[in-house]
């Protein structure tokens, strides 16, 4: 019934601008509309223009399109897609809706506004075409009311989180009339074409995640009032240990602006009289004063944190003292529940380790628990039918690893329930007929696939929207054929293996290349092809630096040889299998996780992809066959000229700066992935299932094992003088280190095939030979170990 080519966002704001920008990531033409200013500037009056002239009626959306492409991270996967949205106003242009095939509306969230909007887009928009708003809260119903009947069946909410590049949650509400098939199209499209989680709510206050979310919080703020716990301890408390972000608690609010916070906790305490932990939502006096004070976070440059520069100019982190109302230097947390959790990985299990602690901070942990799984079990079915929906609104829209039901099971919820009762928090009645019918948990594993219970059903039931998407996690339970302490290999099913990584930050050392080793003998033997994929928060981080490390200091060279020659090995092996072979990387991909993926038939990445050679940051060079995959790929693209002198600079500088990739749209323009061989998956929760099919149709197409290559033109002595005098002029002017200068040496004598008089035709063996000699004679060096301590110890790239 529908079909999306080109888009409409009326509203050019913090939101518009930035859906328009997802919509270009994803390839569609995007009309974005907002309001015709009042008056001229000053410099437009200057330039003898009038508020006619379409430079200043189309002042206020180039603007903000314009602060939005430029802003930090960037909305846009590729800078020139920012080509495809067109802009206007909405007095000279709403009239070009009637050529688009979605109207999202993104103006102010006010009702009269939006209704006032509305009764303009009727005017112009084409019978059957979407209009969606991305209210935060704002009752559908009332939005839509006096509409036509065709515009209240094609009308529904569809509420982006902010940044919407990034933040994957996307919550459809339909009205009372919405048509149930937009609701389907609309959830499938924002799953495959924009990479979203797509939540079905209810037409309910703040819907799932902003209802959830500022519950969380308000919950805290009252916690906290009377002293117990500190701006930095909370934040230490509700970050990274709890599988949530960086920002934790109070950081958050500093980002999202505390104006806004208690804008929705207003409107919760004002809409929802019949809510139970309704007075969580009254806003607590000390934080009715900050935001009296103005003290609303980043966008007064002071909120619960504040950023100060000292006498010497150094930057201070200043953490606001809730009792005095004074900011105070931040001070480190320590807390012996959080020490016993630093060696366990598995958020599963370190969260019965949190809520047992004997200290303050499992105190903190058993209350906020307990206090939130009451809640969540009371809103159902108030705002979600079942649980894995608020699971899925507070993963995708509030980073959480772990949503709350999920956490519940992780602690038992038998166990927990009981302790609920004891603390004074009973859950919903619904839980205890979920136990009684036998169920001991939220979530299930059968026949490979995850199951959640279903309290209308009284039983678990498929989860909604995740039938075709393929997860590691109930398979590994299932079709593990065989593991060590860093890899998994599971039956994928359809005669595809998987190797899946499972080391800290999936770093590549022996342990791994012993799995895939092991991964292509069995893929070799029993299947149609391999994927090499993992659901950890990153695809690999690289090789173990502490091994190289440890074993440059004792001067073990040959042990050093050994690692490399391994690592060489196993690409090369991952190359020239006999069955197809397919990476699936995202989020970070650097140094031999991307020498990885370069070695592949084909990749499938997720569209947040960030890869790169970084070595040179660390005093090294790429030793895994990226230099040499760097080499072959020159030789392939250009080989004579200044022309092929230009793309060898640029290779060189590709690793010489350590450029890593924003996206995986820019991975293609570094050269890390290709054109028409690699593709891209929009939604991470796709990934594997998009790479398992790529090797079934790989191998359907009738692969044939590749031969080694033997034609590699490198340009031998007149390529290493270009860039040999490039590194020379650069140290001259003290743009890099002397240290650097030789590793650009060396880099140079491998991508340009060493001391060869002409050009030349070389092999693979031999490019890897001699990437391997320089990885080895660098490894030597004083210098490139104090980086590679630096990395180690301070996670920072030091420039000797």
């Amino acid at each position: 019934m529908y079909r999306i080519q080109q888009v409409a966002v009326l509203g050019s704001g913090i939101m518009g601008s930035r859906i328009a920008c997802h919509f270009a990531n994803a390839g569609y033409r995007v009309l974005l509309l907002d309001i015709v200013p009042p008056h001229c500037t000053a410099e437009e009056t200057a330039r003898g223009l009038d508020t006619s002239s379409p430079q200043v009626r189309n002042r206020l959306v180039n603007d903000a399109l314009k602060a939005a492409v430029g802003s930090k991270p960037s909305p846009l996967f590729r800078q020139s897609y920012a080509s495809r949205i067109s802009t206007g106003n909405f007095d000279d242009d709403l009239h070009r809706i009637a050529s688009c095939d979605w109207i999202i509306e993104a103006v102010v969230e006010r009702l009269d506004v939006k209704q006032s909007l509305f009764e303009r887009v009727e005017m112009h928009r084409k019978a059957g075409t979407p209009v969606t708003s991305n209210t935060s809260g704002i009752p559908i119903t009332m939005m839509a009311a006096g509409r036509s009947e065709d515009f209240r069946k094609h009308f529904c909410g569809a509420h982006f989180f902010n940044p919407p590049r990034y933040l994957r949650l996307l919550e459809l509400i339909p009205g009372p009339e919405t048509d149930p098939g937009l609701i389907s199209f609309l959830s499938s499209f924002g799953d495959k074409h924009l990479g979203k989680t797509t939540v079905l709510c209810k037409d309910t206050p703040a819907f799932i995640a902003n209802r959830i979310g500022v519950f969380g919080i308000q919950s805290i703020f009252h916690r906290v009032a009377d002293g117990s716990f500190t701006v930095e301890e909370v934040d230490k408390l509700t970050g990274p240990v709890l599988g949530r972000p960086k920002s934790a608690t109070f950081r958050t609010c500093d980002v999202v602006g505390l104006d806004t916070l208690l804008h929705v906790a207003k409107g919760l305490y004002e809409n929802l009289p019949q809510d139970e932990s309704r007075e969580l939502f009254r806003i607590p006096e000390a934080i009715a004063g900050m935001a009296g004070a103005g003290r609303l976070g980043d966008k007064t440059k002071g909120g619960f944190y504040k950023k100060t520069k000292t006498e010497s100019g150094k930057t201070e982190i200043l953490a606001l003292n809730l009792q005095t109302g004074e900011y105070e230097p931040s001070k480190k947390v320590k807390f012996e529940t959080l020490e016993q959790t630093k060696s366990i990985d598995d958020l599963r299990q370190r969260l019965p380790v949190l809520v047992s602690g004997k200290d303050k901070a499992g105190a903190f942990y058993r209350d906020t628990f307990y206090r939130l799984f009451q809640y969540v079990s009371n809103r159902i079915p108030e705002i979600a039918d079942q649980p894995y929906r608020i699971d899925q609104a507070m993963q995708a829209g509030f980073g959480w690893e772990l949503g709350p039901f999920e956490s519940w099971d992780a602690l038992g919820v038998q166990p927990t329930l009981t302790a609920m009762e004891q603390a004074g928090f009973p859950p919903a009645r619904w839980v205890y007929d979920m136990l009684s019918s036998g169920a001991s948990s939220f979530y299930a594993y059968s026949g490979g696939k995850r199951t959640c219970f279903d309290p209308k059903n009284g039983k678990h039931g498929t989860i909604e929207g995740r039938e075709n998407m393929l997860s590691l996690v109930p398979l590994r339970r299932e079709s593990t054929i065989w593991k060590n302490s860093g890899t998994e290999l599971i039956d994928m099913g359809d005669g595809v293996l998987c190797c899946a990584f499972k080391t800290k930050m999936n770093t590549i050392g022996g342990e791994v290349v012993e799995g895939l080793n092991k991964a292509l003998d069995l893929a070799a033997e029993d299947f149609r092809g391999l994927v090499i994929g993992n659901e950890g928060a990153n695809f690999s981080a690289g090789a173990n630096l502490g091994l190289v490390f440890m074993f440059a200091v004792e001067q073990e060279w040959d042990e050093i040889d050994l690692a490399v020659r391994m690592f060489q090995k196993i690409n090369m092996r991952v190359r020239y299998s006999p069955v197809p072979v397919v990476v699936a990387p995202f989020g970070l991909s650097l140094g031999g996780g991307c020498e990885m993926l370069m070695h592949a038939d084909a990749v499938q990445a997720h569209a947040e992809l960030y890869t790169g050679l970084v070595e040179f940051g660390v005093g090294l060079i790429p030793g895994g066959g990226g230099t040499k995959e760097f080499a072959l790929r020159l030789s392939d693209e250009l080989r004579e000229g200044d022309i092929a002198f230009n793309r060898l600079r640029e290779r060189f500088l590709t690793i010489g700066q350590a450029k890593v990739s924003t996206s995986a749209d820019e991975a293609f323009d570094l050269g890390f992935l290709r054109e028409g061989k690699d593709h891209i998956s929009m939604n991470r929760d796709r990934l594997l299932s998009d790479a398992k099919q790529r090797v079934i149709t790989l191998a359907e197409e009738g692969y044939v094992q590749p031969l080694p290559r033997k034609d590699i033109l490198v340009q031998g002595k007149a390529g290493i003088g270009v860039i040999w005098g490039g590194a020379a002029n650069m140290r001259a002017a003290n743009f890099i280190s002397g240290h650097d200068e030789l590793i650009s040496r060396k880099l140079a004598h491998v991508l340009c095939g060493g001391e060869l008089s002409s050009p030349t035709l070389v092999s693979e063996n031999y490019l890897l030979d001699l990437e391997r000699e320089a990885f080895l004679s660098l490894c030597g060096e004083k210098k490139t170990l104090e980086r590679i301590q630096s990395i180690l110890t301070t996670g920072k790239v030091l420039r000797n």
